[in-house]
C-alpha cells in the first residue's frame, strides 16, 4: 500500500492572479497532465488549474466499490492530498464558492467522495463517470450542506467500472445535502469522456 506525495501540475491563470480555481483529478493509469489537457475543451478561461498527481498513477488500489478498508491507506492519503490542495488555493485568496472540481473515472469517484465529505457551497463539481466510494457509501461521512452547489455526474450504461445503480445512489445523497445535480447516463458509451458530456459540463457548471 502507498501514500501520495504532493506533486501538483498547474495551468491556466496563476493562482495568485485568478479569481476562480479548479482542482482536476485524473483516472487510474492516467496523469495530471492528461486531465489538465481538458482545458482545451472545458470553459476554464481565467481559472487557476491545479491537478495533483497520484503516486503510481492510481489514487487507490482496488475498485471504488470495494470495502473502504481494502483501499487504505491510499484512499485517506488521496483525500488528505486534495484537502492540502484546497487549503493552498484558499490561502491564495480564492474562497470555496469559487473553487471547482473535475475528475474522470477513479478521479471522478474521488472528486465526489472529497466534496461530499466536505460539503459546502463550491463553484461546481464535475464527475465524468463516478460515484461515492465504498462497498456501501458510509452515510455518516456525509453530513454537510452543499448549499446549492451545481454538480454534473455522468456514466455509461453499462460502464465496466461504475454501475448506474451507484451513480443513482450518489445523486440521491448529494441532493439530500442540497446539491443541484444534473446527470447524464449514456447507453452503450465507452469508458471515456464524450463531447456531449463536455457540452453539459460547460453549460451547467462552467458557465
Amino acid at each position: 500500500m502507498y501514500v501520495h506525495s504532493k506533486k501538483v501540475i498547474t495551468g491556466g491563470t496563476p493562482v495568485a492572479e485568478a479569481k476562480k480555481a479548479i482542482v482536476m483529478l485524473h483516472g487510474r493509469g492516467g496523469s495530471a497532465d492528461d486531465i489538465v489537457s481538458l482545458q482545451r475543451v472545458l470553459n476554464l478561461r481565467g481559472m487557476a488549474i491545479v491537478a495533483p498527481q497520484a503516486t503510481n498513477n492510481s489514487w487507490y488500489p482496488y475498485s471504488f466499490m470495494a470495502p473502504v478498508q481494502e483501499n487504505q491507506p491510499a484512499l485517506d492519503s488521496a483525500l488528505d492530498l486534495i484537502g492540502q490542495v484546497v487549503a493552498d488555493i484558499e490561502y491564495a485568496g480564492i474562497h470555496a464558492k469559487d473553487i471547482y472540481f473535475a475528475g474522470f473515472s477513479q478521479g471522478a469517484c474521488l472528486t465526489l467522495e472529497y466534496t461530499t465529505r466536505n460539503a459546502k457551497r463550491y463553484g461546481g463539481v464535475i464527475a465524468f463517470t463516478g460515484g461515492l466510494i465504498g462497498q456501501e457509501p458510509d452515510l455518516k461521512n456525509y453530513d454537510g450542506d452543499f448549499n446549492g452547489t451545481p454538480v454534473f455526474i455522468s456514466t455509461g450504461d453499462p460502464d465496466p467500472h461504475v454501475p448506474v445503480s451507484r451513480v443513482k445512489e450518489s445523486i440521491a445523497t448529494l441532493e439530500r445535502m442540497n446539491a443541484f445535480v444534473t446527470y447524464a447516463i449514456y447507453p452503450g458509451r465507452q469508458h471515456t469522456i464524450s463531447s456531449e458530456e463536455i457540452k453539459l459540463a460547460n453549460s451547467h457548471i462552467l458557465k
